[in-house]
C-alpha cells in the first residue's frame, strides 16, 4: 500500500453515451476526443498513448497509436447530464441524486435583501423581461449560462475591484437561500462590470453571464464550488481522511469536493497543477492524490480547439512527469468527469463516456472493459487502502494485481 494517484482530464470524453437520443440530444454525436484529434492530425500525446487512450477510442488517433501493453478502459456517467460538480461527487463514491433545478429569479428579492442587510450595495439590471444583481458595481449575481439550465447560481467577479474573499462572502450568503447543486463564486483580472454586462445571455428564462465570453477566464482565475446535499462520509476521502491516511486534492477537486481531513490546493493553470501534484507525491510516500485539470473543460467551453490541443500537451508532460515519479505498487488513474466537445456547435458539457486509464508498475495488457460508474475508482481507492467501500461503484484492484 502506497500511492493512488488520480488525474481528471476535465471535460475530456471518448464518446457519447448510449442515453443521449433520449435525454441529451443537443449532444449527439459527441466525441471530445476524437474530434479534436481530427482537427490537429499533427497532436501526440506519448504519455496518454503509452496509457491505451487509443486502444479506448478504437482507431488511431494520428500519432497516437494503440499500446498492446496498455491497462485501460472506460467508464459511464451514473449522473444526471454532464457535470463537473456531480462527476466529482460521483468519482468520490456518491450514488448521484436527480439534482434540484431552479433560476435564480426564484430568489430574487430575499438575495437583494441579504446582500443590502451585509453591507453590499445592491441594484438590478435587466436584459429583455428577466433581470441579474449587480453587486458594487463589479461583480453579477445570477444563474450559470454554460451548465445544465438551474444547476448552479454564479457569482461573477472582476477582482481586480473587489476582494476575492469578498466574493466567497457573496457566495456563502447566496449559498444560504437555494437547494441548486452549486454556488460558484468566480472571478479574473483585467475585465470589469463592462465586459460582464456585455457578456450577458437570455435562454428559456434564465440570465447569466457567459463566462468565456467575459474574460474572466484569462487572467488569474479564481473560483470556488459551493456544494450543497451531498455527504462527505460516503466518499473516498473522507473515508481515507477518518482512517489517518493522507489525502490531497488539488485543482478544481479542491474546489468541489468535501476534504475535511486532507489538504485541498486550489489551482487552475495546467502545468502548476501537475507539478504541484508531483511536489506531493515526492514528498508523501503513502496517500490517496486526486488533481484535477480544469483547463481543458475552459477550453471547451470556450470552444477553442487550438488552446485545447495547448492544454492536453501540458498535461500529457505533466503525467508523464508524475509517472516516472511512481514506484512499485503505486497506482496512477487517469480519467474524465465528462466531455466537453468544442465542435458539437454549442459551448456546454456534452454527455460522453470517459477514458480510463491506470498505471502500475510491472502491470500489462489488461482491458478494464466498460465500468458502469465513474464511482468505481473511488471504490478502488478504498479496496487499495483496505478501507470501506463509499456508497457507490465496484472495485476493479482485482484485475490490476
Amino acid at each position: 500500500m502506497k500511492r493512488f494517484v488520480v488525474i481528471v482530464l476535465d471535460g475530456f470524453g471518448v464518446g457519447e453515451m448510449p442515453d443521449v437520443d433520449i435525454v441529451r440530444p443537443q449532444d449527439k454525436g459527441a466525441d471530445t476526443c476524437r474530434h479534436i484529434f481530427e482537427k490537429s492530425p499533427d497532436l501526440y500525446l506519448p504519455t496518454l498513448e503509452r496509457l491505451g487512450l487509443a486502444n479506448i477510442t478504437g482507431l488511431p488517433l494520428g500519432k497516437t497509436q494503440k499500446k498492446s501493453a496498455a491497462v485501460c478502459g472506460k467508464a459511464m456517467l451514473k449522473h444526471d447530464g454532464a457535470d463537473t460538480f456531480f462527476g466529482h461527487q460521483e468519482i468520490m463514491g456518491t450514488n448521484p441524486q436527480r439534482p434540484f433545478s431552479e433560476r435564480f429569479r426564484n430568489h430574487m428579492d430575499e438575495a437583494e435583501a441579504l446582500l443590502t442587510e451585509n453591507g453590499y450595495k445592491i441594484r438590478r439590471y435587466a436584459a429583455g423581461s428577466e433581470s441579474l444583481l449587480i453587486v458594487d458595481e463589479c461583480v453579477t449575481v445570477a444563474d450559470n449560462m454554460e451548465c445544465d439550465p438551474g444547476q448552479a447560481i454564479n457569482i461573477t467577479a472582476a477582482i481586480d475591484d473587489i476582494a476575492f474573499e469578498r466574493v466567497l462572502e457573496i457566495g456563502r450568503l447566496i449559498r444560504t437561500l437555494s437547494k441548486v447543486p452549486r454556488v460558484i463564486a468566480f472571478g479574473g483580472r483585467g475585465v470589469h462590470l463592462p465586459e460582464l454586462l456585455a457578456a450577458i445571455e437570455t435562454k428559456d428564462g434564465y440570465i447569466g453571464v457567459n463566462a468565456p465570453a467575459s474574460g474572466v477566464y484569462n487572467r488569474d482565475y479564481h473560483c470556488v464550488h459551493l456544494g450543497y446535499g451531498v455527504d462527505p462520509d460516503v466518499q473516498v476521502p473522507t473515508i481515507l481522511g477518518k482512517a489517518g491516511i493522507p489525502v490531497f486534492l488539488l485543482g478544481k477537486a479542491a474546489d468541489v469536493v468535501r476534504n475535511d481531513y486532507g489538504t485541498s490546493v486550489p489551482v487552475v493553470e495546467t502545468s502548476e497543477t501537475l507539478a504541484k501534484t508531483l511536489q506531493l507525491i515526492r514528498k508523501h510516500p503513502t496517500g490517496f492524490f486526486c488533481a484535477n485539470v480544469q483547463e481543458t473543460d475552459l477550453c471547451g467551453h470556450r470552444e477553442n480547439i487550438g488552446e485545447y490541443v495547448r492544454v492536453l500537451k501540458a498535461a500529457d508532460a505533466g503525467i508523464g512527469a508524475i509517472l516516472k515519479e511512481l514506484t512499485e505498487g503505486d497506482i496512477l488513474v487517469v480519467m474524465a468527469d465528462h466531455g466537453n466537445d468544442p465542435t458539437i456547435g454549442h459551448p456546454h458539457h456534452t454527455r460522453e463516456m470517459v477514458p480510463l486509464m491506470v498505471y502500475r508498475k510491472g502491470l500489462e495488457g489488461i482491458d478494464l472493459g466498460v465500468r458502469e460508474t465513474l464511482s468505481d475508482v473511488g471504490a478502488t481507492a478504498a479496496d487499495y487502502f483496505g478501507q470501506d467501500f463509499p456508497e457507490n461503484g465496484r472495485s476493479f484492484l482485482s484485475l490490476l494485481k
